[in-house]
């Protein structure tokens, strides 16, 4: 039986631990800002010692680069079947209701990130260049795409695809961000009709009219 077992301590190992810290850094940054957090509170947060914390981030940069990559590879949540199965058929609307599921899901089960984000933007923070370089620049070039191939095709009109994925996202993403941020329920409740409701005032503006007339 090793010492930590008979302390009852589970020894984490260098990946885990080095989770640990970046959970408790995300957490951190939200609650009290970056100019906010010393390192002794994030140290005691993550159960390890400043010496450890700086074993496995050296500098404040490698900390930053490491919160990102957490945060994109919980966007991979986005690449589901249903998803998939939508634009390979080309079910517009099909596309649409559940990247608006995903959208909101994703900001409800991520709130930290949420107000993170927002504390590195409205303070110019170099952790909010990061995050749309690695993040945020990347799915909207997939959204991008997306419209591209619809447009092509002549299901949409001739319309700026970038844009328009930013249209789309901006009209979910506020939704999400007013319950995330200020706490506003009341859409909570009725959240598959403000999907479909969202998803179709959007494509009856981008979806060319001889289709929509079909």
């Amino acid at each position: 039986m090793t010492l930590a077992r008979r302390s009852g301590k589970v020894r984490l190992s260098a990946p885990e631990r080095r989770s640990a810290i970046v959970q408790a850094a995300i957490r951190l940054f939200a609650d009290k800002g970056f100019r906010g957090t010393t390192t002794r509170e994030l140290a005691e947060a993550a159960g390890v010692t400043e010496p450890v914390l700086y074993q496995h981030f050296a500098t404040k940069q490698d900390l930053y680069t490491a919160i990102i990559e957490s945060v994109c590879n919980m966007g991979q949540e986005a690449k589901d079947s249903r998803l998939e199965a939508a634009e390979q058929s080309g079910d517009d609307r099909g596309f649409f209701l559940r990247l608006g599921e995903l959208i909101l899901d994703w900001h409800r089960r991520h709130a930290d990130i949420i107000r993170l984000l927002l504390y590195s933007g409205l303070g110019r923070h170099e952790l909010a260049d990061l995050f749309f370089e690695r993040h945020v620049a990347v799915y909207y070039r997939m959204l991008s795409g997306y419209f591209r191939e619809r447009i092509a095709r002549g299901a949409f009109r001739n319309l700026d695809p970038y844009l328009a994925a930013r249209g789309f996202t901006g009209m979910m993403a506020h939704q999400a961000l007013a319950e995330v941020i200020f706490g506003d329920r009341r859409l909570a409740r009725v959240r598959k009709k403000l999907i479909r409701t969202m998803v179709d005032i959007f494509l009856e503006g981008v979806t060319e009219e001889r289709t929509r007339c079909k």
